[in-house]
């Protein structure tokens, strides 16, 4: 009979690896290798300033879904005669094992580099803040901060098709502007806080 518990002991031991929730020491290559450039997004009781899962202890999930507003964003490299253009972006909806497309969040245009050097974003909203709020049963879904650095003299806005949140094509924005590639990036991983 003791060799039956210990069987067990040892059985419940090598499958405690197999957790379904990722935690930031097993994010993917691709994942963790997203973020760059030194971005932050500051929420009242987290500073996201790596590519990490949202915990699910201490209700951060619930709170970064439904309790707290828009991060404040900072840049320490922000060159202070620079402007600057901000995209978050959900590139998993509906769910991130189907054919993706990308849910716009936030975007935030004609940024001063001096404000986001004092984490203090002044800038002309295109598109108001959207909490993440992955539906139930869809798994985890990213969510990524982009900061371009705007071309002088450049007018930014959204075309007429792109006036919806969702499906929203990044990349035509991008090249359409001539953002180039993100001079910082950032992301964090959550599902619905239900799940």
């Amino acid at each position: 009979m003791a060799l039956l518990g210990l069987f067990l002991v040892l059985f419940a031991f090598l499958l405690e690896p197999f957790n379904a929730e990722k935690t930031p020491s097993t994010l993917d290559p691709e994942d963790a290798s997203f973020c760059h450039g030194g971005l932050e997004a500051i929420y009242p009781e987290l500073d996201i300033d790596k590519c990490l899962v949202i915990p699910k202890d201490h209700k951060f999930r619930e709170k970064i879904s439904s309790v707290w507003k828009a991060p404040q964003i900072y840049f320490s490299r922000a060159r202070k005669e620079k402007m600057y253009v901000l995209v978050m972006v959900d590139p998993d909806a509906p769910r991130r094992s189907q054919h993706s497309s990308y849910w716009r969040h936030w975007l935030v245009v004609n940024i001063k580099g001096s404000s986001l050097e004092k984490g203090e974003m002044q800038g002309i909203t295109l598109t108001d803040y959207h909490p993440p709020t992955p539906p139930q049963k869809t798994g985890f879904h990213r969510y990524q901060f982009m900061l371009f650095e705007q071309p002088p003299h450049t007018e930014i806005s959204l075309a007429e098709q792109e006036s919806s949140r969702g499906k929203w094509d990044l990349q035509a924005f991008i090249e359409r502007l001539h953002l180039g590639e993100p001079v910082a990036a950032l992301q964090f991983l959550t599902q619905n806080f239900k799940d």
